[in-house]
């Protein structure tokens, strides 16, 4: 199998070298983006159209005598890459050499990761834009032991580090609202002031950012899978082609949904609601099931400290806890939630989100149920500790 992937992949480098004529109808590989954290890279292939994985990722050992390191990789079939990547791209971050992509066919593209250290891998497609993204998890310093915590499931952990991640930014607004009010600066606010709160409670924080920067939905969650991180809480606030719509909700990761959630989905994962079943079938892949129930859990302790805990001066609509795919909570395998904050396109809500003091008690209903659902998991690792 070695001395045949590597004659192929050889072969597809004399094919061009002697002048071999692309194919039409074939893909191009539009760019290549990694993230290096500790004990974890992410690889991101974006191509301008659906790449056919045409076999499962493929593990080989490192072969001293022909000088090459333990590599990962897998065929993308249906993309042309031609020459651009043959030199590679160094990366030397612990875990991975670097990253090569090569025309192993005049039908298929061969990606290959040259490792380091190495534990273990998850490959997956999505679309709009597309892309392949792998995920390699090791840990760089060998010498260090694993934490044991980390091998428990979600429920039992204690509920230590949080990611906030403040929906949008940079070239996105998001939702734009009565006055012109801007999804991603409303969300920026709530999410430092839960920041804050959260490290008074003592809970570690970390952000997905803090400024109005464009950040892709595989970096937002690479943050949060770096870090190890116990619960990620996506901020959002929500928009209707209906003015009269008013009202909080929260969302958890579910590979089914109700129909109402296809249209917000579809809205904060930048695609037409008729592309939510792409996503529908990528989560198939996974075992949602097994973090959905904590995802639950935590969503309608939020929901519920946010309505009950506002100043009864505001008359809040309860639109109540919801399933759905959304991207930015599928990517990382931590209990994750998305708070839709209310309407920008109602007049009264939105000029609401535009109100500090209203914002920060958003942010302290968000931080109460965060400390409630810590609260919940602490008693049950002490009782099965017992």
């Amino acid at each position: 199998m070695r001395r045949a992937a590597a004659f192929a992949f050889v072969l597809g480098c004399a094919l061009l070298s002697m002048g071999a004529q692309r194919p039409d109808g074939l893909d191009d590989v539009v760019e290549v983006r990694h993230w290096s954290y500790p004990d974890y890279t992410r690889v991101v292939v974006e191509t301008t159209g659906p790449a056919s994985i045409q076999t499962s990722v493929r593990h080989l050992p490192a072969d001293p005598k022909a000088h090459r390191p333990e590599r990962l990789y897998v065929d993308l079939g249906g993309v042309w890459v031609g020459r651009r990547f043959l030199s590679g791209i160094p990366l030397g971050d612990g875990l991975l050499q670097g990253v090569r992509l090569g025309q192993n066919t005049l039908q298929t593209t061969r990606l290959v990761l040259d490792l380091e250290h190495y534990e273990r891998h998850r490959l997956f497609t999505l679309k709009h834009p597309d892309r392949v993204v792998v995920d390699v998890y090791g840990r760089r310093d060998r010498s260090q032991s694993s934490l044991p915590e980390l091998d428990l499931a979600p429920g039992e952990r204690s509920a230590r580090t949080v990611v906030i991640d403040a929906g949008h930014g940079g070239r996105d607004p998001g939702a734009i609202g009565v006055g012109g009010t801007r999804e991603k600066h409303v969300t920026l606010k709530i999410a430092e002031a839960l920041g804050r709160k959260l490290e008074v409670r003592g809970f570690e924080v970390l952000f997905t950012r803090r400024d109005d920067r464009t950040i892709s939905l595989e970096e937002r969650t690479a943050i949060a899978e770096a870090a190890r991180a116990d619960l990620f809480i996506s901020i959002h606030a929500n928009a209707s082609p209906r003015r009269s719509t008013h009202g909080i909700e929260t969302y958890y990761l579910d590979k089914d949904h109700q129909r109402h959630s296809l249209t917000v989905a579809a809205r904060e994962n930048g695609i037409r609601r008729d592309q939510v079943d792409d996503l529908q079938r990528t989560l198939s892949q996974f075992r949602v099931a097994e973090i959905s129930g904590y995802s639950e859990r935590l969503a309608s302790l939020v929901q519920e400290e946010i309505v009950g805990g506002l100043p009864s001066k505001y008359t809040v609509n309860d639109l109540g806890v919801k399933k759905g795919p959304f991207y930015v909570l599928f990517l990382s395998d931590t209990p994750a939630i998305l708070v839709e904050t209310g309407f920008l396109t109602n007049r009264t809500e939105a000029k609401r989100l535009r109100d500090d003091s209203y914002l920060d008690a958003l942010a302290g209903g968000i931080a109460s149920g965060l400390s409630r659902y810590r609260e919940a998991t602490s008693t049950v690792a002490q009782r099965d500790a017992s």
